[in-house]
């Protein structure tokens, strides 16, 4: 890959950014033209009639004469800005072999950290941007045991399940990748920007957009194909039926990875997209050895350092007193509201608001939105 200084990489790296810079020139046109001409430089100096011989159209012939040269000017400033900025190309033998595999594979991979960790075993750990305390939780602790066993976590760097991915691999010392949506020269949301440096000196960030590109709705739903495309299993955690996660999860089947989906209450909204996916074939997992005992015949793995987290919603409230023991039964594990309790229990809705903000204290419920309340671990 680029090489700083370098004045041969230099020239090969710009044909390969101008190339991919011409406008509407995608990822299959250019793995079109590379099974025709020996390299980029070789396509940009092509007559138009080689082109047309290559099978492209009219407008892609011209589109090639008019490359976006401000977005190759960015791009190579980028590239040596730093020495932890790199760049992937398609035919470099680091590129990852995975992602190879795909036939609209990025031409491009601008990468921020360590590109040779692309290849190491990954699983893809997705879900919703406003999960319930469970979900959030079930992603931390699944990715904390996957990441001790051996395995690196690939996500988006998304609020809400990417973040707690991504955070929990980072604390337990494996390996953590995020595909962004923009280019590598800024981070989205910037409420990650710390994370996102922090997963810069322990993993990879991975883009294929340019240096300069803003967040756009439309390229969330594309680089999802890479979250799933680097790895060899994805996880969704917890995901509304409209999530992107779902994108991703049909993404992952198509390419042949292996799909897991955690279940969760029925009256949780953030569920339905996971029990969509287990009803389409995808895998049932309660447990990071669930995942673990289905990818044994992929790859081999060392057992977890810790033993793997409990992942029930709460515990029994074996410390609590009787009142409150049977309040917390009362409480159930779907999320629930201060007006359903008072139902349930018959107590005043004072009466209630007192014993579940001391509950919540003492770290066994948590609020969410909408005023519902979620039973959570009881951590030590």
């Amino acid at each position: 890959f680029f090489i700083l200084g370098d004045e041969v990489s230099m020239e090969h790296t710009a044909a390969w950014l101008r190339l991919s810079a011409s406008p509407g020139i995608g990822a299959r046109r250019v793995h079109q033209l590379l099974e025709h001409f020996a390299g980029p430089a070789e396509i940009l100096r092509a007559k138009p009639g080689m082109l047309r011989a290559a099978g492209l159209e009219s407008d892609a012939v011209a589109a090639l004469q008019a490359p976006d040269e401000d977005a190759v000017s960015r791009a190579l400033g980028w590239l040596q800005a730093e020495p932890q900025n790199h760049l992937l190309t398609v035919r470099d033998a680091a590129y990852p072999s995975r992602l190879k595999q795909l036939h609209d594979a990025p031409p491009l991979l601008f990468v921020r950290g360590s590109p040779e960790l692309l290849e190491d075993p990954l699983i893809a750990i997705v879900g919703s941007r406003n999960p319930s305390p469970t979900g959030r939780d079930n992603a931390y602790d699944f990715s904390s045991h996957l990441g001790r066993c051996g395995l690196g976590i690939v996500s988006g760097l998304a609020l809400g399940i990417d973040g707690q991915a991504h955070l929990a691999a980072l604390q337990s010392g494996a390996p953590t990748i995020a595909v962004c949506a923009t280019g590598l020269d800024q981070v989205y949301p910037p409420q990650h920007a710390k994370l996102a440096e922090d997963i810069t000196r322990a993993g990879a960030l991975v883009s294929e957009f340019y240096p300069g590109t803003p967040p756009r709705r439309e390229n969330f739903p594309r680089r999802n194909r890479i979250i799933s495309g680097l790895s060899i299993g994805l996880l969704v955690v917890e995901a509304g039926l409209r999530s992107g996660s779902l994108i991703s999860a049909r993404l992952a089947g198509e390419q042949g990875r292996e799909v897991f989906a955690i279940p969760g209450s029925i009256h949780n909204p953030m569920s339905r997209g996971c029990h969509r996916l287990i009803k389409q074939g995808a895998k049932l997992v309660e447990s990071g050895q669930d995942i673990l005992t289905e990818l044994a015949g992929l790859i081999e793995l060392g057992e977890p350092v810790l033993q793997d987290p409990d992942t029930e919603p709460g515990d029994a409230g074996e410390n609590l007193d009787t009142d409150y023991r049977s309040f917390l039964e009362a409480c159930g594990y779907d999320p629930f509201t201060v007006d359903e309790l008072v139902q349930r229990t018959k107590l005043t809705s004072a009466e209630v608001s007192s014993m579940l903000l001391i509950l919540e204290l003492q770290g066994y419920l948590e609020s969410g939105p909408g005023g519902r309340y979620t039973r959570v671990p009881k951590r030590s």
